[in-house]
């Protein structure tokens, strides 16, 4: 069917008809959006539920350095001798690995966010421009 055929066939039916047909297209478009945009919000949990676990990890490292400072100290006041020097370089090793996994963490939290549908609403746009420029269509 041609489009000239098409919009010969739309000005022969009834205008209630027309307004189920735009109502039953309607009621698909905005179906179908919500699809997307449950589908766009699923995958941006996924990508925070990483970096979440990712802080996690640096929590229970910061718990490690923690452990292994207070052996430092324990170690510098009990012998006096250089022992504590070992335990200080493990704590400093810990604090840089926690470090590391909350700034990747962090940044995978920050992918995830805003936690909002951008291409559903980039799509419900066009299909607005898109119902605007066949309104203008129709008026002419």
């Amino acid at each position: 069917m041609t489009p000239e055929t098409n919009h010969n066939a739309l000005r022969e039916q009834p205008m209630g008809e027309l307004f189920k047909q735009l109502s039953d297209d309607l009621s698909t478009l905005v179906r179908q959006e919500l699809e997307l945009a449950r589908a766009e919000m699923t995958d941006k949990g996924k990508k925070a539920g990483v970096g979440i676990g990712m802080f996690g990890g640096a929590g229970v490292l910061g718990l490690l350095a923690l452990a292994t400072l207070t052996t430092c100290l324990i170690a510098a006041l009990s012998t006096g001798m250089e022992v504590w020097i070992a335990a200080l370089i493990v704590t400093v090793i810990y604090g840089a690995a926690a470090s590391l996994l909350a700034l990747t963490g962090k940044e995978r939290v920050t992918e995830a966010t805003p936690p909002v549908p951008e291409q559903t609403i980039e799509t419900v746009k066009e299909d607005a421009q898109w119902a605007k420029t066949q309104l203008s269509s129709e008026q002419r």
